[in-house]
């Protein structure tokens, strides 16, 4: 089984905030899929199925908000049994500009406080990864600019970065990290 975990706030006043990025493309991966989330509270999580030919996928969007995502990442990944090779983080990134996506295998939180909670209760930064862009970021501080809605406009260009996000996935699972970072990023 393999874990896909969009990090995100729960809440309608946070739908269509950017730091919810990452919920958007789980749920876009959910809806074209016409599966439907179910709530975990021991898992902290809305999970869902999805079948793709042999392999399972389990997708999450923790209820922990966004500081406490590894809660639910951690809880996941114990009660499945699910090797950290196999999980996949979907967050947004403020120093990527929308429209723009990009896969890592590893590495440091980059100051995000979601990515920050999975390393620390994951214990590892070789936690794959794929970031997607919000930026350019305003003369306003950052806990300010995330929580902020996207334009109408800016929506219309997340739907084509999620489209795209979307086939990475698929490019990831299918032919690894590499080749998703020689695509995509």
């Amino acid at each position: 089984m393999k874990l896909i975990a969009g990090l995100g706030n729960i809440g309608n006043k946070y739908t269509f905030t950017r730091h919810n990025a990452g919920f958007m493309l789980i749920d876009s991966i959910a809806l074209n899929s016409g599966l439907q989330f179910r709530e975990n509270s021991r898992l902290k999580c809305l999970m869902t199925n999805l079948r793709n030919g042999i392999e399972d996928y389990l997708l999450i969007k923790p209820t922990t908000f966004m500081n406490l995502s590894g809660e639910a990442v951690r809880a996941v990944t114990d009660y499945y049994k699910i090797d950290v090779k196999d999980v996949l983080i979907v967050y947004d990134d403020l120093s990527l500009e929308l429209g723009k996506i990009r896969f890592r295998a590893n590495g440091s939180d980059g100051g995000h406080n979601g990515i920050k909670s999975v390393i620390q209760h994951m214990g590892t930064k070789d936690i794959a990864r794929l970031k997607i862009g919000i930026g350019p970021q305003t003369n306003i501080p950052s806990e300010v600019f995330v929580l902020q809605n996207f334009s109408k406009e800016e929506l219309d260009t997340l739907k084509t970065t999620l489209t795209k996000a979307k086939e990475g996935i698929a490019c990831y699972y299918t032919q690894g990290i590499a080749e998703a970072q020689n695509k995509f990023n």
